[in-house]
C-alpha cells in the first residue's frame, strides 16, 4: 500500500517540507527543509537570508516563488539535489522522524500535492511525484548507513 501524504498532519506530516523540524545547513540553522529549498534558488544573494528568517514554512515558499528576486541560472539543473540535500538532513538531524520514515518498509511514499505535478503526483497522480521518490531514496540511505554502523 503506497503511503500518501501531503499536509503536516496525520501519521507522515513529518515528510511535508513544511514540517517544523529545523536542522544545521552550510553552517546555518533552517527552521524547516522548505526554507532551506527556497533560499537557495538565491545563493549569493542576500535573498537567502532573508528567506531563512520567514516567521514561516508558507512564507519561505512564497518569498521563493517571488520572481521579482533574481533566480540562480542553473536552478533547474540544481533543484533536485538540493531537496535532496535538505530532506536528507532533515532525517539524519531528527531520530523520532528517521524511525517514522524507516518503518515505512519498502511501500511507495508519495507527495498527494494535487497542485504540483513535479514535486507532488498532481490531481490526477500523473505527476513525477519527486519528493516522494527523494524520500525513498533518503530511506534506502538511512538504512544502508545502519546496516554499515550497528
Amino acid at each position: 500500500m503506497p503511503i500518501y501524504f501531503y499536509s503536516t498532519k496525520g501519521d507522515y506530516g513529518c515528510f511535508s517540507n513544511f514540517s517544523r523540524h529545523g536542522f544545521e545547513l552550510d553552517g546555518v540553522y533552517w527552521p524547516t527543509s522548505e526554507h532551506y529549498f527556497q533560499a537557495q534558488k538565491f545563493v549569493g544573494t542576500e535573498h537567502v537570508d532573508l528567506i531563512r528568517a520567514a516567521k514561516t514554512p508558507k512564507q519561505a515558499a512564497n518569498m521563493g516563488r517571488e520572481r521579482t528576486r533574481p533566480l540562480r541560472t542553473d536552478w533547474e539543473q540544481v533543484k533536485d539535489d538540493v531537496m535532496r540535500r535538505a530532506v536528507l538532513r532533515k532525517f539524519e538531524t531528527h531520530a523520532d522522524i528517521r524511525a517514522i520514515l524507516l518503518s515505512t518498509g519498502d511501500e511507495d511514499i508519495i507527495e498527494n500535492a494535487p497542485g504540483d505535478y513535479y514535486w507532488g503526483c498532481g490531481a490526477d497522480g500523473s505527476g513525477k511525484n519527486k519528493l516522494g521518490q527523494i524520500l525513498t531514496e533518503v530511506r534506502t540511505l538511512l538504512r544502508q548507513r545502519i546496516a554499515e554502523n550497528p
